[in-house]
This record gives C-alpha cells, sequence and structure tokens, in this order.
C-alpha cells in the first residue's frame, strides 16, 4: 500500500481480536496522547446493501478498530459510539468514534479485595501498575493487555491500597499514583508480531517519563515543519501546591476536615522572580499525608510558573515512524520571531494525525514538552 492512500482500518472483536471486516474509513483523524486516552473519529460509507450488511458488525463497546499504514499499525482501540445518518438526499452513513486501548480503565471499577493490603510494605510503583492493568484486562477475556516485562522495575517503592466498595475507577487509580513525586507513565503500544505479524497489544511504563529513540528528530522551518505554536500560560501554572486528601475525622460530632499536605515550592528554583501562584488538586480517596505530599511536589514541579505546550504540524513521510510518542524532537526554526534561529529539544508526548484526502497531503501535529 502506497504511503499517500487512505489508511486501512481493520475493525476486530474486541474479546477474541478476531478480524471482522476491512472497510473504507473517510473523513479520518486521530491522536494519540502519553497521559491520557486517544481518539478516532471517521466515518463508513454505506453505499449499497452488501456494505451495510458488513458495518453491521460493527457493535460499540464490543468492536476494536486499528489503523493500518505502509505495513504497521499507527493506532488502535475500542469503538465505543457510532451514529448512523441518512441525509435528505438518501446517503446513508455509519459515523465511528473510538478511543485508544488506555480507555479501557476508565470503564472498570475496583470491585476487588486484593488491593486492599497488596502493597503494604512498600513495592516498585512499576509492579502495582502492572498488577492493577493485569487486573482489569481480565475483563477482555482471551485478548488481554500484554503487561510487559515484569521484571522492570522504576527504583521507586510505593504503598498503595483501594477497597473493595469506594468503587475507584481503575484510571483514577493510575493517575493517582504516577501522578506523585518520581511518579511514572504509561501508554498501551499496538504494533505487530515481528514473527508472526500478530496485533500486540502492550502496557508501555516510563519513570519518571516515557521515553522512545537513542537520537533526535530533526525538524526545520522553513523545511519539514508546515507550521508551529509557541503557547505560554501562566493561568495553568504555580509557585505554591496544596494537596487536599480524604477526611480521616470519626467522630460523627465533630466538623470533618479533609487531609492537607504541607505547601510545596518547586524543586527546581525558578530562574526569575515571581508572585505567588496557588496550585490546588483534590484526592478524595488519598489519606495518607506523606503521599499528599508527594502529589502536592510533583503538580508544583510540572507546571512551575507556567505552563508550554508547543505543537508543530509536520508533512508525514516514510521517514517518520508509527511510534512517535516519546520520541525527541530538535525544532529548528528561523523567522521574524527567531531571527538567530531557534534550536531546542522537545519531547513529543501527543499526536494528532489527519491522513491524505481529496488532494490534501498527510499531516500530524505533534505535541512537545521540554526534553
Amino acid at each position: 500500500m502506497a504511503l499517500d492512500t487512505p489508511y486501512r482500518a481493520i475493525f476486530c472483536d474486541l474479546v477474541s481480536d478476531t478480524t471482522l471486516d476491512i472497510l473504507p474509513l473517510r473523513d479520518v483523524s486521530f491522536e494519540d496522547y502519553i497521559g491520557r486516552a486517544g481518539s478516532l473519529s471517521g466515518t463508513v460509507p454505506i453505499p449499497d446493501r452488501a456494505i451495510a450488511e458488513r458495518a453491521h458488525k460493527i457493535k460499540p463497546g464490543r468492536t476494536t478498530v486499528y489503523l493500518e499504514r505502509g505495513g504497521d499499525l499507527w493506532w488502535g482501540g475500542i469503538v465505543w459510539t457510532t451514529n448512523l445518518q441518512s441525509s435528505d438526499r438518501g446517503v446513508v452513513t455509519l459515523g465511528v468514534q473510538a478511543s485508544t486501548f488506555d480507555s479501557y480503565a476508565g470503564r472498570r471499577r475496583i470491585r476487588t479485595d486484593r488491593f486492599e493490603t497488596l502493597f503494604d510494605p512498600p513495592v516498585d510503583q512499576f509492579a502495582i501498575a502492572r498488577a492493577l492493568w493485569s487486573d482489569l484486562s481480565d475483563g477482555l477475556g482471551m485478548s488481554r493487555i500484554d503487561i510487559g516485562d515484569e521484571t522492570e522495575e522504576s527504583g521507586v517503592p510505593r504503598t498503595a491500597s483501594w477497597r473493595s466498595g469506594d468503587e475507584t475507577v481503575y484510571q483514577e487509580a493510575l493517575d493517582q499514583l504516577g501522578a506523585q513525586e518520581n511518579g511514572f507513565e504509561y501508554q498501551i503500544l499496538v504494533y505487530r508480531d515481528p514473527e508472526d505479524g500478530g496485533r500486540i497489544r502492550q502496557l508501555r511504563l516510563g519513570s519518571p517519563k516515557i521515553r522512545t529513540g537513542a537520537t533526535d528528530m530533526i525538524f526545520d522551518r522553513p523545511g519539514a515543519i508546515l507550521s508551529y505554536s509557541l503557547p505560554d500560560d501562566a493561568t495553568r501554572g504555580g509557585t505554591v501546591a496544596l494537596a487536599r486528601g480524604a477526611s480521616t475525622n470519626s467522630n460523627a460530632g465533630t466538623e470533618s476536615r479533609p487531609t492537607v499536605s504541607d505547601a510545596k515550592t518547586p524543586t527546581k528554583p525558578l530562574p526569575d522572580l515571581w508572585p505567588q501562584l496557588d496550585l490546588s488538586s483534590d484526592h478524595n480517596d488519598v489519606s495518607d499525608k506523606a503521599t499528599l505530599n508527594s502529589l502536592a511536589q510533583a503538580a508544583v514541579d510540572e507546571a512551575s510558573g507556567h505552563v508550554q505546550i508547543p505543537e508543530i504540524s509536520i508533512r508525514l513521510g516514510g521517514i517518520v515512524p508509527p511510534a512517535l510518542l516519546g520520541r525527541t524532537a530538535r525544532i529548528r526554526i528561523t523567522d521574524e520571531w527567531h531571527p538567530t534561529g531557534l534550536d531546542a529539544r522537545y519531547r513529543i508526548v501527543g499526536v494528532k494525525v489527519r491522513p491524505a484526502e481529496r488532494g490534501r497531503p498527510d499531516t500530524a501535529e505533534l505535541a512537545l514538552e521540554e526534553a
């Protein structure tokens, strides 16, 4: 398949990963991120009865979709909603909305006692993350998420506890665990087994960050960069953070107050003078003050002073690999704002792709953070 053709959409059964059909998918856009689920939207045209019968196999909550480009899997996730529409001219289409496999953690709740005392004394945070993913993957039947190398460690021990009956969402537990100081990031990779070509869905962990590749990818403007945006937002940053947790008050006759962390300032002092800007976060199922201190410290270190999430738009080509998240990009820009040239290194934390259609080139928007 030529790289400038539309992506191939492979629809599969979620539980067995059996291929159901390969159908045309128009008006496609898809995205993936480190730290949150990515999404896909597209439309299956229904020109005749035969295609309609095939499209009937797409069942929300029971179907997956993979996008293949040049033999590589670029995206994979769960179809959560569909929308059958007919225009006033009788044109029938099926809209498809899907999210990456990370989104499955947002649809499951901890309803087992095994996590109540499992991680006391402390164990490596990667072991806790894998235990959570292993448990929630039981709901996928034969098509579980591969939890990766169980011997890999982050070197950071944690205590953690979640009780059955609290209805804690797995995604909330994972995000809370990873958001602490010296925490971790997770992502579900999709790729083909190099030996048999089978589809793999694998948990990927990185502490404190996910990083991919040993060499920088270089993007220039003028050159491969079609456009760029360099936002600088002080409304999302801060210089002092507090984290509020659950109440530990067992006396019904007194006012219930949450457990509160100590005030935390950036580990790495800001280079210039800043006013006090307050950050606050709520963690209703955390009562341990040490954990709250860790969450507050991580929050102020992540958003120290201001928040910058640059974006560049590039034309996709054969030299751009499917595994972009976590790669280091060297951005070189020369224009009116940067007369002497910007030359900076960033980590790719988000990718949004618009495949080539109707003469439009295959492009990607890359969300960046300082490397």
